[in-house]
């Protein structure tokens, strides 16, 4: 999976990472919390039923909207702009959940090695 959705699972990671730049003090559980929204609201999509409000704090609520305009753009659904929208494949929702997925696993897997901020720190190293 890591090959084939590559590009999609670095976008996740870059909207992920642009607000741990503005926010400091963001950790992995706040990552974690908008992560399982994300995951939530695309699964509640995928089986057409009614989206639920979810109960975020500032902190989650930034990477929930930052992680949802890249998903959203690479289902073809928001342009962040011209030049890079025309040259990205299209994904369907069942990909994009199956890439959030992954990440939270790897925001688990990076916070019990490396504390509140384990993954946060691991994954600017490579984004950003």
């Amino acid at each position: 999976m890591d090959e084939k959705y590559l590009d999609v699972l670095q976008n996740i990671e870059f909207g992920i990472v642009s607000v741990y730049q503005n926010q400091n003090d963001l950790n992995d559980y706040d990552v974690m919390s908008a992560l399982d929204a994300l995951i939530d609201a695309y699964r509640i999509e995928i089986r057409s039923h009614t989206p639920k409000e979810y109960s975020l704090t500032a902190k989650e609520s930034l990477v929930f909207s930052e992680v949802r305009e890249m998903c959203e753009f690479r289902l073809g659904r928001k342009k962040l702009d011209e030049m890079s929208a025309a040259n990205l494949e299209q994904k369907a929702a069942i990909e994009i959940l199956s890439c959030l997925r992954k990440i939270r696993k790897s925001v688990e897997r990076w916070n019990s090695r490396g504390g509140k901020q384990g993954y946060l720190n691991f994954v600017k190293e490579y984004v950003g």
